[in-house]
């Protein structure tokens, strides 16, 4: 939503470190969102993988399955197809334990009036996924606007040279820092990544 960007980028403006991001890079665009199972299937693919090598495996899979696969698709697949196309079993069994998850849920699987802690809460009972799947659940499927995912290498590289830091910064530093960019740290992320990668490889 526009309306929601531009309200975002006027309230981190007032971050005049963030500021010089915002004037240098294009505002962020959050895409249209894939439905609940292909983006979950996608974030397990991209779980510690550069975004080159996550992205030419999403492809090979989206190719396999002539588009996203459904929960039946990925129980029923041959583990060897998926192999062949790059997924580690770890993943391949992470991918059918979700397909399992989804099969069994059905119409009770929707997370739109649920609260991020509450979405959370649900969705770390699957094998496979954890805190950093969930935030990118978050933002890029659910487009909430609060997320500011910790943990990922990306946006500690980003802090680090936002700071101006020696090292990459603990979890404290960053929950200090980002107070003031709430409720859109999910936007302010987004500058974060383009500082260390440019466009995100989504």
């Amino acid at each position: 939503n526009k309306n929601i960007i531009n309200k975002a980028i006027r309230h981190l403006r007032n971050d005049s470190q963030l500021e010089l991001l915002i004037l240098k890079y294009d505002k962020p665009r959050f895409g249209i969102p894939d439905s609940y199972f292909h983006a979950l299937v996608k974030f397990i693919i991209y779980q510690q993988l550069s975004g080159q090598s996550a992205k030419a495996i999403y492809s090979r899979l989206l190719n396999l399955f002539n588009g996203g696969p459904s929960p039946e698709d990925v129980r029923e697949i041959d583990v060897l197809l998926l192999e062949k196309i790059g997924l580690s079993s770890q993943k391949i069994n992470y991918l059918k334990e979700l397909s399992k998850y989804f099969l069994r849920k059905k119409e009770s699987l929707n997370f739109s009036f649920l609260s991020n802690q509450e979405i959370y809460n649900k969705l770390i009972s699957i094998k496979g996924i954890g805190s950093w799947t969930i935030n990118m659940f978050l933002m890029f499927t659910l487009h909430r606007t609060d997320i500011l995912p910790f943990n990922d290498l990306g946006i500690k590289k980003g802090f680090k040279i936002l700071y101006n830091l020696n090292d990459l910064p603990s979890e404290k530093f960053m929950i200090e820092k980002s107070k003031k960019w709430h409720p859109y740290e999910s936007i302010a992320s987004m500058y974060l990544w383009k500082i260390v990668d440019g466009d995100a490889i989504w």
